[in-house]
């Protein structure tokens, strides 16, 4: 049963209107005051509020802002006279649902109300199925459901209590500082400090200053003694990403401390001590890295106790239904309109499937944070996408990918099956759907089924 909270500082008002929308079947709640009002907020759940537009001490303005600031989507609908019409619409461009003016018949009353509870019952709907799936397919801001990144998941519940070294391999946008956190927080050292330096950002001469400390007078501008990135992790976790980025001094230095917990600040003799985790990682190939010569092995071998790899997005299909659920939900709230997005129009859903993710998960995410304020409905479609995206979406044969020796009719078959396994997916096992979304006859993509031997689900 939804609840309905009716705010009018005429004592009788709330009263004649709840019982007329308890015959509905709603229940409700009545309040003479703004603040009254918000107090009721406080500690009950409604589905949306019915307010006067203008009452004493708090007006409805007001209320709504509160209201607002306190769940974004929860529908409000003004009540108002002739005279503050204009207030009315202002009130909508801050976020209510609907006004409506007085006096108004009931009939025209139910149908305002019945139309902003069934938006607001499809918005608790999908907060409720995109936190379930994100609950059974997450670990700490991770997300995922195919079997490698459960694999990861596995190994990150195994390694996290303990004090191993952690190396992390993955391409540009996979997740690697979101496993290194995961691996800090569920580990006995979530309480101490989490600390992250990009390698890759700096010149050597400040990387070192920075990993290290320096000591007042160490260089021109060392103005005084500097903490570095290990002293202020001491006790915690010390992230190092694009770790193969280190100078071969730098990782003398580095192995040095992972054998010893030693290390003197720049310009300094003092030995300091420290205790820290390190987590690493690099979005570069090491045997190819140590075979050329730029990163030494035994810093490698140092670093490898624990080893994980991160696959790219188009290596995790599975999962980008998932993610874009998870971006849909998390940007939602900075969203404007009235009109919740539910999800991906079919052709869109085609077109991730299809596309090569070179940027990888954080590349989905600024997709869909860019559709989520360019949509106008309750599906982001083609037009929302950026022209980037759009411009590359046919760019998805990986040819460098495919062995110089590989049969044309091997790589064709391929191909083929893949479209007609992304196609049945999208239709649900639908046959005669995704036979339209093919192109083809559905006589002959049964008889293409049977000969690459898929699994359809038997739905016709």
């Amino acid at each position: 049963m939804e609840t309905i909270l009716i705010v009018d500082d005429e004592k009788n008002y709330p009263l004649i209107l709840g019982a007329v929308l308890e015959e509905e079947g709603f229940e409700t709640f009545a309040a003479n005051s703004g603040a009254d009002a918000f107090e009721i907020l406080k500690n009950t759940d409604v589905d949306l509020v019915l307010t006067d537009m203008k009452m004493p001490s708090m007006d409805g303005m007001e209320l709504l802002e509160k209201i607002k600031g306190k769940d974004e989507e929860l529908p409000v609908i003004m009540m108002t006279a002739h005279g503050t019409v204009d207030k009315a619409v202002e009130a909508m461009q801050k976020g209510a649902y609907s006004y409506i003016l007085k006096p108004f018949d009931n009939d025209r009353l139910i149908l305002y109300v019945n139309k902003a509870i069934s938006m607001y019952r499809v918005i608790k709907e999908n907060r409720r199925l995109r936190n379930a799936a994100e609950l059974q397919y997450s670990f700490g801001n991770i997300i995922g459901k195919s079997k490698v990144m459960q694999d990861v998941f596995d190994t990150i519940r195994k390694v996290a209590p303990s004090t191993a070294t952690v190396l992390i391999e993955g391409g540009s946008g996979t997740g690697k500082e979101l496993v290194a956190k995961s691996t800090h927080f569920n580990s006995l050292r979530r309480d101490k400090p989490f600390v992250a330096v990009n390698c890759s950002a700096l010149a050597e001469s400040l990387l070192e200053s920075e990993l290290f400390g320096h000591e007042k007078g160490a260089f021109t501008g060392a103005v005084a003694m500097k903490k570095g990135r290990f002293e202020l992790a001491d006790g915690g976790t010390l992230f190092l990403d694009e770790i193969s980025e280190l100078s071969q001094s730098l990782q003398v230095k580095l192995l040095r401390i992972l054998q010893e917990k030693v290390f003197e600040r720049v310009g300094g003799v003092r030995q300091i001590s420290v205790d820290i985790r390190i987590v690493a990682a690099t979005n570069k190939n090491f045997k190819e890295e140590m075979e050329q010569g730029r990163f030494r092995e035994d810093l490698y071998y140092r670093l490898n106790v624990v080893h994980i790899v991160l696959p790219l997005l188009r290596k995790r299909q599975g999962d980008i239904l998932l993610l874009v659920n998870h971006f849909i939900n998390k940007y939602g709230d900075e969203r404007k309109s009235s009109d919740p997005v539910t999800g991906l129009d079919q052709e869109v859903e085609r077109l991730f499937y299809d596309y090569s993710w070179p940027g990888n998960v954080r590349e989905l995410e600024n997709v869909i944070e860019r559709a989520m304020v360019m949509c106008q409905g309750s599906d982001i479609k083609v037009s929302d996408l950026p022209n980037e995206f759009k411009e590359n979406i046919y760019n998805t044969l990986h040819i460098e990918e495919i062995p110089a020796n590989a049969k044309l009719d091997e790589v064709l078959t391929k191909i083929e099956k893949r479209m007609i396994n992304r196609a049945l997916k999208l239709t649900n096992n639908v046959q005669s759907q995704a036979a339209e979304l093919l192109g083809i006859g559905k006589s002959g993509l049964n008889w293409k089924i049977k000969k690459f031997k898929l699994d359809t689900g038997s739905k016709h």
